[in-house]
């Protein structure tokens, strides 16, 4: 019998499940690299994990604090500058998922992570900002996003797009993609405390599994427009025991990420 579980664990073993057979993954702090260091433990032992200070092939010996976290070098295949990085690797197509976490985010997987309120000057809130997110957004084959769901962070209208998703939506999106010059796919997963979400042919969100004791009343309840759901909408299977050890034990023991 698996032991109870919080939301946010809940959320964490979703997307690290999410990232079986992938190769390359471009991983951000806080949610994302819990998340990626968990799946190199589980689900794709042959991740290679690569951080914005210029790391490519990590295999951190604890959860990175931040990108410039010494650990972060552990064990890597290579170690440039943070141009090399971005020039040769990103933007040459060689990252398969930018794994990214967002503020806000709306229909089409456009991600905000600058400010809250449409006043850029005085906004009600001011985020850490783009760092390297708008590059890894249009030129990783795939990105993945996890973050927690409220009707604050899926809205209609993102306040600011940091990193854009599918334009417009619509058939012609992937079109307009390559149009901008993009390389990347665009957004291919959402993982968040209450569910898992993929992209339609119009390049639209749609709710494909709701994670245990969510239900799909509270999930319309906290996004701003009328959500696509799956026709065989799927709960998405609980933690394992080995999956919370990990999280609990290894990856977050304080729990900063997983209460």
């Amino acid at each position: 019998m698996t032991d109870a579980f919080t939301k946010s664990e809940m959320m964490i073993v979703a997307a690290a499940r999410e990232l079986a057979g992938q190769r390359v993954c471009f991983v951000g702090v806080g949610l994302p690299n819990i998340a990626v260091n968990l799946a190199k433990r589980t689900v794709a032992p042959d991740l290679e994990l690569v951080y914005e200070a210029g790391v490519f092939g990590s295999r951190p010996a604890r959860l990175p604090l931040s990108i410039g976290d010494p650990t972060i070098v552990t064990g890597a295949t290579a170690v440039t500058s943070m141009f090399e990085l971005f020039a040769f690797y990103l933007q040459r197509g060689l990252i398969d998922v930018g794994f990214l976490g967002a503020a806000q985010i709306d229909r089409f997987g456009n991600i905000n992570t600058t400010v809250i309120g449409d006043d850029y000057e005085r906004p009600t809130t001011r985020l850490p900002g783009s760092g390297g997110a708008c590059e890894i957004a249009i030129n990783a084959r795939q990105v993945f996003v996890i973050m927690r769901q409220s009707a604050r962070s899926f809205v209609e209208r993102i306040d600011f797009r940091t990193s854009p998703g599918n334009p417009g939506g619509g058939a012609d999106a992937a079109r307009r993609r390559r149009d901008q010059g993009w390389n990347g796919s665009g957004p291919t997963v959402i993982v968040t405390d209450l569910g898992i979400y993929h992209f339609d042919e119009r390049g639209e969100m749609r709710l494909d599994s709701l994670h245990p004791d969510a239900t799909i009343e509270h999930v319309r309840q906290t996004v701003g427009w009328k959500m696509a759901v799956a026709p065989e909408l799927r709960t998405t299977p609980p933690p394992t025991a080995e999956e919370l050890r990990l999280i609990r034990v290894e990856l977050d023991p304080g729990g900063v990420y997983s209460r």
